[in-house]
């Protein structure tokens, strides 16, 4: 790639950064739930239409969130390509790649104090999507600036709804690769417990692919006092969730990782009453999809199995499925060098990957992609990990990740 620290444009004036906080300030005080990131999407539309080159797309049906694209006007000649295969970057044949950020906050009462705090009741963005949004606007920003000196399409994807793990999939059921057609792609997120100007690139497995599902447990509701006439949901649900503990202690091997969780139970009124059903939530996650296929039908087996034994009915409802958060070799090298030309070579780093989950991974499923960690924390603070009351991310990473994502879009297309 041509070292683009050369150029000028690649760095972001203090009024430009300063334009994004402020950005990033406006959208925090305004969280808005997953789907329906209606003002976010105006004013990412709004700002997109302020950076010269940029041209909003429109989806095969009407949703929230924002596609867009902007090209590059090099001209490519012979010492180009020559250039290319000697520095060993990818050959011009990739000509369009997209970057990603999401949009959406979490219900979640916000306890941190500042004058930008949460102006939604109950509603807060505890995971940092105001700071990706303001970090891919600036990416655009430096892209923009320094269209002569690349060729070829970057897209920019504001995506809805990556909370709910379904903003992903919505967007590319309403044709988003119709519209667009990036040969690679780079999402990121911020990481709290990493300090603001480090950049974690992680080969391999980042984060677990995820199964939800929901179990409904039905029996014979009836008079306390009368079990024996009954058939108990919430005795049979409760040697349920008992034995689902064991996928993990003895049917996982001791260096995979897995996680299984239940996150809710209903059923049941008063004291002297036997329901007839119960209703449970749960969720498998692992590094690596065979392991989870294993736990998932493992769950099954535990799941009818005990039904069957406390004479009561059994039903699995599959919810959100994903794929792991996965980085090549390919594409880490790749990614790498970028971030490396982005903040230098002692800031790029590595970090223990997560069982949290990322529907970044379904386009990874479609199109070679890799996925950035940008620091976040605060240097002398305690982090405040991801869904916390008390989350808050340091602005100075919003510069970081925007040249960041610039530089991995002009590695491949400079």
């Amino acid at each position: 790639m041509t070292n683009l620290k050369k150029y000028i444009e690649m760095n972001l004036t203090e009024s430009e950064e300063k334009r994004l906080i402020e950005f990033k300030r406006d959208m925090h005080m305004h969280p808005e739930l997953s789907h329906q990131e209606f003002r976010t999407t105006e004013k990412i539309r709004d700002f997109l239409r302020t950076i010269p080159g940029v041209e909003i797309l429109d989806l095969h049906r009407d949703l929230t969130g924002v596609a867009a694209r902007i090209r590059g006007t090099k001209i490519s000649d012979a010492s180009d390509i020559s250039a290319a295969s000697d520095t060993g970057r990818p050959e011009p044949a990739v000509s369009e790649i997209g970057l990603r950020a999401d949009i959406d906050a979490i219900r979640q009462k916000e306890c941190y104090e500042s004058p930008w705090k949460s102006r939604t009741e109950g509603v807060m963005h505890a995971c940092g999507h105001d700071f990706h949004t303001a970090s891919l606007l600036g990416a655009a920003m430096l892209l923009s600036k320094c269209r002569d000196k690349w060729q070829g399409t970057v897209d920019l994807l504001f995506q809805e709804a990556e909370e709910t793990t379904d903003g992903a999939k919505e967007m590319i059921d309403a044709g988003l690769f119709e519209v667009i057609h990036p040969q690679m792609f780079f999402g990121f997120h911020n990481r709290p417990e990493v300090e603001a100007g480090k950049v974690v690139c992680h080969r391999g497995a980042l984060m677990a692919a995820k199964t939800n599902f929901h179990i409904t447990v039905k029996g014979v509701g009836g008079h306390g006092g009368n079990p024996h006439l009954c058939t108990d949901p919430i005795v049979c649900a409760a040697a349920m969730i008992q034995a689902l503990q064991t996928i993990v202690s003895r049917n996982t091997d001791p260096l995979q990782s897995v996680v299984m969780t239940i996150g809710s139970i209903h059923g049941g009124s008063v004291e002297n009453l036997i329901s007839d059903e119960v209703k449970m939530t749960a969720s498998i996650r692992a590094l690596e999809p065979e392991a989870k296929e294993k736990a998932v039908l493992r769950a099954e087996e535990i799941i009818y199995g005990t039904a069957r034994t406390y004479g009561c009915e059994a039903k699995i409802t599959y919810r959100e499925i994903l794929p792991p958060v996965l980085n090549t070799d390919e594409m880490y090298e790749l990614a790498r060098k970028a971030a490396v030309t982005a903040v230098g070579e002692a800031d790029v780093i590595d970090a223990r990957p997560t069982m949290a989950s990322e529907d970044f991974s379904l386009i990874m499923d479609r199109i070679p992609s890799f996925f950035y960690w940008i620091g976040s924390g605060t240097p002398g603070e305690v982090p405040h990990a991801w869904h916390s009351e008390a989350f808050h991310t340091d602005n100075r990473g919003i510069r970081i990740a925007a040249v960041t994502m610039a530089c991995a879009a002009a590695e491949v297309l400079g």
